[in-house]
């Protein structure tokens, strides 16, 4: 079942232009900045949009303009988990890696503890009405969720069909806080 959701909803994703991408992204990042526990938020955590996601690539360059401490996914694929890598420049800090997703470059990443991270902005291919996760099925997000303090926020973006009445839950899957979509 979550591998036709996830085939559908790929084939959608290919269906929408990168201009109708790009304008459901800013109504996204405006939506996101407009959150509370964005504008409480100290230390965020975002994913580095690949082009299949809502993009998050000017958010991280404006919420380190806004003074805030912005970390990104760090992969280990040996142990099959993420940390959060701190990032003050993205253009300088970031280097294309693992399924060609950019990361800190190596032997330059700044560890921030799960317990400084406020908000953790989270990718999915879908999320439901209940804020149910469907991810690309390695797990990483579900393992790296599931270790956050209970006091950490997780919002989820997505684009307007990414968001599905419900999607099947395995127990290992963690729901975020919420879905902004667009």
């Amino acid at each position: 079942m979550k591998h036709k959701i996830r085939h559908e909803i790929r084939h959608k994703i290919k269906a929408c232009s990168e201009l109708e991408k790009s304008r459901k992204s800013d109504i996204i990042k405006t939506r996101l900045f407009n959150e509370e526990a964005f504008k409480k938020a100290k230390v965020v955590m975002f994913y580095v949009s690949l082009k299949d996601e809502v993009d998050t690539i000017s958010m991280i360059d404006e919420a380190v303009k806004e003074g805030k401490r912005v970390c990104v996914p760090v992969i280990f694929r040996e142990d099959k988990r993420l940390i959060a890598g701190e990032i003050k420049d993205r253009v300088k800090d970031l280097e294309r890696q693992h399924f060609g997703i950019f990361q800190p470059r190596a032997g330059h990443v700044r560890e921030v503890p799960l317990e400084d991270i406020d908000l953790v902005i989270v990718p999915g291919v879908a999320f439901d009405k209940c804020n149910m996760r469907l991810g690309r099925g390695h797990g990483y997000y579900d393992r790296f969720l599931s270790s956050l303090p209970d006091r950490t926020k997780t919002i989820g973006l997505a684009f307007d069909f990414q968001v599905v009445d419900n999607l099947p839950k395995d127990s290992h899957d963690i729901p975020v806080s919420r879905t902004i979509a667009a």
